[in-house]
């Protein structure tokens, strides 16, 4: 590559970036191409005066998300009882909110990969789809067996780790000069997702400890003492995710890292969780992503 041709790219990922905080800086933020069910479940939720009559009649009016529900609550994983739920307001009440906050992004992302808008990119939206529901399946086990962290929101938090790349994807289609080169799109997400992501759970009004796990998702530099947190959790969960069927591998990543170490995951303990949770992570993020 020529010094002009580096120069140039530089500038248009300058350019491109510097739109996308501009967005961002106004906040109200909403993802291009983001089916209407999904914003509205997320006004739904977010209004404290909102019944559970009214949660389910909006979740109810699109026929696959209300069936998701109705497979989460009847999985393994969660309906510990095996009693079936076969009617969404007993499916809400048993798996709550945030879990339906959940389904309805990881149905949004199955969603997305099918517009027509943003035909190219599909690969990335299926990585993208596939990886938050295991990164959120792992966040709900770590949470719930390593930690006093609230599993449903860890599970939450892990479906919405990646929503800064969705943005950026959505956003990328309107500006094809990003297409010239292979790298080009690639490094941006790699560089800005997490600080994108951030500044949307923010501007969605999203819990705190939520919005700096996903802006904190791979600083392995934290040190603070006390038992784990959300963003440990988090952090590890794409660190599992990313090692899904090689111990040894996770073992090594894990090493001398402050989060591991906070949720007690030394090699006998990581081991175990990935073994002991191996069917529940397998029937959380199926639950999810089907």
């Amino acid at each position: 590559m020529t010094n002009t041709q580096s120069e140039a790219e530089s500038n248009v990922a300058f350019d491109f970036v510097r739109t996308l905080a501009a967005e961002l800086s106004r906040g109200n933020v909403d993802l291009p191409s983001f089916p209407e069910i999904a914003v509205r479940v997320r006004r739904v939720l977010s209004d404290s005066n909102s019944s559970l009559e009214q949660v389910v009649r909006v979740v109810g009016s699109e026929p696959a998300l209300a069936a998701r529900l109705l497979r989460i609550s009847n999985s393994a994983s969660i309906n510990r009882t095996g009693k079936p739920v076969n009617d969404l307001r007993t499916a809400i009440n048993r798996i709550g909110y945030n879990m339906v906050r959940s389904a309805s992004i990881s149905f949004s992302m199955a969603q997305i990969r099918k517009s027509n808008k943003l035909v190219g990119l599909e690969h990335h939206l299926t990585d993208l789809w596939e990886r938050s529901t295991l990164v959120a399946a792992y966040a709900y086990v770590l949470a719930r067996n390593c930690t006093q962290v609230n599993p449903d929101e860890a599970m939450l938090t892990g479906m919405m780790h990646g929503i800064g790349k969705l943005y950026v994807l959505t956003r990328a289609t309107d500006h094809p000069e990003l297409f010239t080169s292979d790298t080009t799109l690639t490094q941006i997400i790699e560089d800005w997702h997490a600080s994108i992501g951030k500044a949307i759970l923010e501007s969605w009004n999203f819990s705190e400890p939520m919005a700096n796990a996903v802006g904190d998702q791979a600083d392995f530099s934290r040190t603070e003492g006390g038992p784990a947190d959300l963003t440990d959790v988090v952090a590890i969960a794409i660190l599992m995710a990313s090692h899904t069927g090689h111990i040894p591998g996770l073992e090594i990543a894990l090493a001398d890292l402050g989060a591991a170490k906070r949720l007690g995951l030394g090699e006998e303990k990581t081991a175990a969780v990935m073994s002991e949770s191996a069917a529940e992570v397998t029937a959380l993020s199926q639950a999810l992503g089907n």
